[in-house]
């Protein structure tokens, strides 16, 4: 109120001795008061209609602004006020007019800026077909209300506009007043996270969780914010610290301690996982029962490899209710890191065949999830026909008709059925254009059935329209290796490179094409540019273990990299394999037979896989077995093997027999 608010001093005296000559000339007909003395009569309406308000008579408070702005309607700061009123007692309309009958006073009046930008605000939030226009009317009005650098801001006025900035991605003016408003009110909470919020947006999510955790450290009831933010930002060890806060705050709570578990389970390199056993062990101690513990103790162990002690605690959760799709789940995925894939057909199939007919939406998915599941066990046992049935079975409940395509084209192909797949691969090609997966599959099964000029132009179209997706070149230089040319393949992927340098994908791809172009070198080279971006590549590990043990070439760097290989996957059956190969290269035939009857149990339609176990057994003078892995060998897939070569041994075997 800037007119009026500069004559308060002079006029304290004047004010009240002028309020009762304007009494007493009313009541003897004296003349009408003094412009100056109106002045004062205005000033002592206004005090009272603030007092009046602040005393909750609204109706009173009302009456004297609209007397103070009878006797001085030139002052802007009166109308600016009663807007102020009219929109805490929610008369937007009221206040919108009000104010900007202020305004016409004086347009630079900060207050009726404020009450326009705050009601425009609130207007938006609840009319959706207009709240861009009222939000931008919003913000310029909050804009215009700003006072001088050496005047503080209204906090209120501030943290609105911070959140307006944020809502329309105006971060980089939300930052700065955010800051300075969490520097002049460090006792409020609510810009630190507005604060936060807009680090968020503008992708600084380790400066939000910075923030955060200073303010944490003064207000411990912003751990349950820090942590969920940390959450949201995969800053999982912040996370679970903040839920450590959160826990000591409200001890009691499970549903905070589970939380604090999940965030513990992702953390990095596992770091996690011993507090989230020793948390759960607790909650289950208090609840021997609780679904939700008995869940995630599983899921720990799991990632702690302690598969016994997981498979009993899914045991138990399905055991008190045979129906908990999370025992099942929790079950299946121990088996999967088992590679035991007739026990997750065991758990799986017998319980999928009573799916009940009201399964509501989330147990859907659920239950779509588990068919799936079942159906990549079939496929990792070569049921083929088990396979597709399981994938079609789980249509209706996972609605992704892309994936469910996509996984059925991979199993017609996988069980040589090529002309099907390919036919697959077409139909989901023309109603998924987008999605480049279809065309690398057509591809191959065009090639399969004689095609392969047609499979590289499909592929060659898919280039020219998807030029930033590195799968179609992992999928046209694969193409090449697989018809024969695989040097045209090494200079799509050379390119590639260049295009895609952080991709490892690429020269894994390429050092397998060298690898069968006899290029060792080459491609050992390829294999340890993935090794550099990505030491804990397990595949690329595993290859160049196996490529270098195949040849007997440095066998303890060999047995190195294959060991790597399978601490980060210590069950999978290709890796130990390639160790138990590197082991019979080296004539260590007990650690050879160790691992290569591991490998040859999980992986019997392996041909090569037998075929190694095969060489193992006749090594060691055990000519019956080794007919009967060599027989598995040619009854397997075939892949990579020359079947005169295993007649040839098992006929060598059958003689050494007869000798006998």
């Amino acid at each position: 109120m800037t007119r009026i608010r500069s004559m308060v001093a002079p006029l304290v005296v004047v004010m009240l001795a002028g309020f009762g000559a304007t009494a007493g000339a009313q009541s003897t007909g004296t003349p009408p008061a003094s412009p100056r003395q109106q002045q004062a009569d205005a000033y002592y309406q206004f005090i009272m209609a603030q007092q009046l308000e602040s005393s909750g008579d609204i109706d009173g408070a009302i009456a004297a602004y609209q007397q103070a702005r009878k006797l001085d309607p030139a002052a802007a700061d009166i109308p600016a006020q009663l807007a102020s009123l009219y929109m805490h007692q929610s008369r937007l309309r009221d206040a919108i007019t009000t104010a900007e009958e202020a305004l016409k006073l004086d347009p630079a009046n900060r207050d009726a800026h404020r009450v326009l930008g705050l009601v425009y605000a609130a207007i938006a939030q609840n009319d959706d077909a207009n709240a861009a226009a009222d939000t931008k009317r919003a913000i310029a009005e909050l804009e215009q209300a700003q006072p001088p650098r050496n005047v503080l801001p209204d906090p209120d006025t501030e943290i609105a506009l911070g959140r307006l900035y944020i809502g329309t991605q105006q971060y980089e003016k939300a930052i700065p007043l955010l800051q300075r408003l969490a520097t002049d009110e460090p006792g409020w909470a609510a810009p630190i996270r507005a604060l936060a919020e807009a680090y968020v947006g503008a992708g600084r999510p380790k400066e939000a969780v910075g923030v955060l955790k200073q303010a944490a450290q003064q207000d411990p009831g912003l751990d349950l914010a820090l942590a969920r933010l940390a959450e949201q930002s995969e800053l999982w060890q912040d996370a679970a610290d903040a839920y450590e806060g959160a826990v000591a705050q409200n001890p009691s709570s499970v549903p905070l301690r589970l939380r604090w578990v999940a965030a513990l389970m992702n953390v990095p390199d596992d770091k996690g996982l011993p507090k989230a056993r020793e948390v759960l062990t607790k909650v289950l101690d208090e609840s021997p029962a609780d679904g939700g513990a008995l869940y995630l103790l599983a899921q720990v162990d799991r990632q702690l490899r302690e598969f016994n002690s997981a498979e009993t605690v899914a045991k138990k959760l399905i055991a008190l209710n045979s129906n908990s799709l999370r025992g099942h789940f929790a079950l299946v995925q121990i088996y999967e890191d088992r590679h035991d894939y007739r026990s997750v057909v065991g758990a799986l199939q017998p319980f999928l065949t009573l799916i009940p007919p009201d399964v509501v939406a989330q147990q859907k998915v659920q239950y779509g999830l588990l068919l799936l599941h079942l159906g990549f066990a079939y496929e990792q046992l070569q049921q083929w026909d088990q396979a597709l049935s399981s994938f079609e079975q789980a249509r209706p409940y996972a609605p992704q008709g892309a994936e469910i395509d996509l996984y059925l084209c991979q199993v017609n192909l996988e069980a040589k059925r090529y002309q099907a797949a390919a036919d697959l691969a077409e139909k989901g090609r023309k109603q998924h254009p987008d999605d480049v997966r279809f065309v690398g599959l057509e591809a191959q099964a065009l090639r399969r059935t004689g095609k392969f000029d047609q499979g590289v132009q499909l592929l060659q179209d898919a280039l020219k329209t998807h030029a930033d997706d590195v799968s179609v070149y992992l999928s046209l230089a694969q193409l090449y290796s697989d018809g024969g040319q695989p040097d045209r393949g090494v200079t799509l992927l050379q390119s590639a490179m260049t295009k895609f340098p952080d991709d490892s994908r690429i020269p894994f791809e390429l050092g397998t094409i060298l690898d069968g172009q006899k290029k060792h070198k080459e491609a050992e080279a390829a294999l340890q540019q993935v090794l550099a971006r990505d030491p804990k590549n397990a595949q690329a590990l595993n290859y160049l273990g196996y490529m270098l043990a195949d040849r007997g070439e440095r066998l303890d760097e060999s047995i190195g990299y294959i060991k790597r290989a399978l601490t980060l996957d210590p069950n999978n059956g290709a890796y130990l394999d390639s160790l138990g190969w590197a082991y019979f290269k080296k004539n260590d035939l007990d650690l050879a037979e160790t691992n290569l009857s591991r490998a040859a149990t999980q992986l019997t339609t392996n041909s090569v896989v037998q075929d190694h176990y095969g060489q193992l057994l006749f090594k060691r003078g055990r000519y019956a077995d080794a007919i009967a892995a060599w027989k598995r060998a040619l009854a397997g897939d075939g892949e990579s093997i020359d079947k005169h070569t295993i007649e040839d041994r098992i006929k060598k075997a059958e003689d050494k027999l007869g000798r006998h």
